[in-house]
């Protein structure tokens, strides 16, 4: 077992937290300028466009979890702790991989087409409905918030690691440190 993530797997880890709380205030940005308006417009094609890279990022995060693997958990936690840790994580990957696919099923229901930084497009296979596109979108929308609070979490325990139980479960992920 390695005793710290691989270079790639930081990287993508901490790419994948900026893009989430980036996609987060996005959607607040949108807010600013009325419906309509094509600055409002541009901030929705910047958070599909930032979405479909976490998509990406996700895919390629999970590959390399599986050709790699993840650092053991210190011996001291216990069974309960571990099964949480396991749980978070598998929570973790499940948000990040719903949240940008609702994302995508919300645009094509909405009538819209997927854009890629205008690199290429995906149209909408479906016809638009005003009342599945509002569903999914409450879907997104809680997933979104659900992401913010687990992550949340997921960092008060790393903090917790490294500041009260002083291990190297931080160090692990962080830049330019290889663990214990």
């Amino acid at each position: 077992m390695n005793p710290a993530y691989a270079n790639s797997q930081k990287a993508i880890h901490w790419v994948v937290f900026l893009l989430v709380v980036g996609l987060y205030g996005l959607t607040y940005v949108a807010d600013i300028f009325p419906r309509g308006d094509p600055g409002r417009a541009f901030v929705w094609w910047l958070h599909i466009s930032f979405g479909l890279l976490l998509f990406a990022l996700v895919v390629v995060r999970v590959g390399l979890r599986l050709a790699l693997g993840t650092p053991g958990l210190p011996l001291e936690m216990s069974q309960l702790e571990r099964r949480v840790a396991k749980v978070a994580h598998l929570a973790l990957y499940a948000l990040l991989v719903a949240i940008p696919v609702l994302g995508t099923l919300l645009t094509w229901y909405r009538g819209d087409a997927l854009s890629f930084f205008g690199l290429f497009t995906i149209p909408t296979p479906v016809s638009a409905n005003r009342s599945t596109a509002g569903f999914i979108r409450e879907l997104h929308s809680l997933c979104a918030n659900l992401i913010l609070i687990l992550a949340g979490l997921h960092a008060v325990a790393a903090l917790w690691h490294h500041y009260v139980w002083k291990d190297d479960v931080l160090k692990r992920m962080l830049p330019g440190t290889s663990g214990s």
